[in-house]
C-alpha cells in the first residue's frame, strides 16, 4: 500500500444541524448552524479556513459550485471545490479535505455537506424515472429498477443463499431499523425521534418485497461540517480531537451484469473495508472496532454489511441479530456493560434520512461526539476500550456502487 494518511491529520471541529423537514430553512440556513458549531468547537473564525471541499448532489440543493457555501459561510477568496460522488460525497468530502492538509496545501480545512430534499418533491421511490433514465448499457438492462427495487433483491438473494425462511428473514432485517429507531429516539437531532417495534416493522405496508415502509430510510434535510487540521496542530485547537486511521474509497460498476453475481453481498463494501484495515492496521474487525455508522439506507444493506465488514462471518450475522449472540450490534446491550459493536448509535439514515450530501460528515459527528464523552443518553461506556470507530456509505445500488469506509480515533 502507498503511503498511509494514518495518524497524519485530525478533525477539530464538527458541527450538525437538526435533520428534518426543514420546509422553513434553506441550505444557507442549514450549513450556517452546522459550521458555527463547527467553529466554536475548534476555536476558529471563518477567516481561518484556507480551503474547503462542499459535498452536495444535486442543483436544487444549490449545489453547482462551491460558491454556495463561500456566500452563505463567508468564505471569502479560499479554494473551494465541490465533490459529488452519490451517497458517498460527505464522506469523500472529508477525503479530500485530509489529503489536502497532509499534503502541506493547507493548515485548515472544511469538509461541509448539505442537501435540500424535501423542497422539491424527491420522494426516494422513483430513482429519476428508473435506472434506464441513466443511459449507459448496464442501466439498459433494467430500465425500471428503483432503489427499493434493488435492494430488495439483495434480500432475496440473501434469504436465497443461506436457506433462510423468508419470513424469518423479514425479522432478521426488520432488526436493524428496530435498533436504529431506539437509538434515534434518544437523539435530538434525528429526524425520527420514536422508538418501533418488531411487529410495527413486520406488518408495514411493503415498498418492494421483503422491504416495508420502516426497511427504507426517509428523505431529509441537513447538513453537517467537519474541520481538519495537521495531527500535530491539532491539541491547539481541541483537547480531545479525533484523528484520522483511513480513508477509502472503491468503485465498483459491473456487478450487476455478472452471471456468477450472487446478490447476497456487496463486494465494493468489503473491499474498501480490508483497505481501510490494512491502512488502520485492523487485524481483527470485530474486536478492534467499537463503533459503526453504516449506511442504511435499507435495513437488508446493515444486515449484509456486517459480514462484507467482518464483524460477523460469513452466513452468520442471524446470530449476532436474533440467535446465540442476539444484540450484538445494540446500544442497549453496550449501556449494559455487556461486549457489544454498537451499529448506528446515532440513529443512522434510518433516524435522520438521508441528505445524500450530509450524511458522511453527520456519521463522523456521532463518532466525534461519541470519542469526546458527549453523546448523553446514547454515550457508549469506555467505548470499549479500542477507541476506534468505523463509517460507512454506500452510493448507488447493490451490485454497481461507489463505497467509502473511514476509520477514525481518538489517540495517536
Amino acid at each position: 500500500m502507498a503511503e498511509s494518511i494514518k495518524d497524519k491529520v485530525a478533525i477539530v471541529g464538527m458541527g450538525c444541524c437538526r435533520f428534518g423537514e426543514l420546509w422553513d430553512r434553506s441550505p444557507r440556513d442549514m450549513m450556517v448552524e452546522a459550521a458555527k458549531e463547527a467553529y466554536a468547537d475548534a476555536k476558529i473564525e471563518p477567516k481561518d479556513i484556507q480551503l474547503a471541499y462542499f459535498s452536495s448532489v444535486f442543483a436544487d440543493s444549490g449545489g453547482l459550485t462551491g460558491q454556495t457555501p463561500s456566500r452563505a459561510l463567508n468564505l471569502q477568496h479560499i479554494p473551494i471545490t465541490r465533490v459529488e460522488n452519490a451517497c458517498a460525497s460527505g464522506q469523500d468530502a472529508i477525503r479530500h479535505a485530509s489529503y489536502a492538509v497532509a499534503a502541506g496545501i493547507a493548515d485548515i480545512a472544511m469538509a461541509v455537506g448539505v442537501e435540500k430534499n424535501k423542497d422539491y418533491g424527491f420522494s426516494g421511490l422513483g430513482g429519476y424515472g428508473g435506472m434506464g433514465a441513466m443511459g449507459d448499457s448496464e442501466a439498459a438492462c433494467m430500465p425500471n429498477t428503483t432503489a427499493p427495487g434493488m435492494f430488495a433483491i439483495l434480500a432475496t438473494g440473501y434469504f436465497a443463499r443461506y436457506g433462510i425462511d423468508p419470513v424469518e428473514g423479514k425479522r432478521l432485517i426488520g432488526m436493524a431499523s428496530v435498533k436504529s429507531h431506539w437509538n434515534g429516539a434518544r437523539n435530538p437531532k434525528a429526524h425520527l425521534q420514536r422508538e418501533v417495534s418488531i411487529e410495527t416493522v413486520m406488518g408495514a405496508p411493503i415498498i418492494a418485497w421483503p422491504l416495508g415502509l420502516f426497511d427504507c430510510c426517509g428523505v431529509t434535510d441537513g447538513s453537517a461540517v467537519a474541520i481538519i487540521v495537521p495531527a500535530k496542530d491539532a491539541k491547539k485547537f481541541n483537547d480531545h480531537p479525533m484523528y484520522v486511521k483511513a480513508l477509502q474509497i472503491c468503485v465498483g460498476g459491473e456487478n450487476m451484469v455478472r452471471d456468477d453475481f450472487d446478490f447476497a453481498h456487496i463486494e465494493e463494501t468489503y473491499r474498501s473495508g480490508c483497505y481501510a484495515y490494512e491502512e488502520a492496521g485492523v487485524k481483527v474487525p470485530r474486536d478492534e472496532i467499537s463503533m459503526c455508522e453504516f449506511h442504511d439506507c435499507f435495513s437488508i444493506t446493515e444486515t449484509v454489511g456486517m459480514e462484507d465488514l467482518q464483524f460477523s462471518p460469513r452466513g452468520k450475522v442471524y446470530d449476532d441479530v436474533l440467535g446465540s449472540n442476539a444484540g450484538f450490534f445494540t446500544l442497549q446491550r453496550a449501556l449494559e456493560g455487556q461486549d457489544a459493536l454498537p451499529v448506528q448509535p446515532d440513529g443512522g439514515l434510518k433516524s435522520f434520512g438521508h441528505p445524500i450530501g450530509a450524511s458522511g460528515i453527520r456519521m463522523a459527528y456521532e463518532m466525534y461526539l461519541q470519542f469526546q464523552g458527549r453523546a448523553d443518553r446514547r454515550q457508549i461506556p469506555n467505548i470499549r476500550g479500542r477507541r476506534m470507530g468505523l463509517t460507512h456509505n454506500l452510493g448507488g445500488g447493490p451490485a454497481s456502487c461507489t463505497i467509502a469506509v473511514n476509520i477514525y480515533g481518538d489517540e495517536l
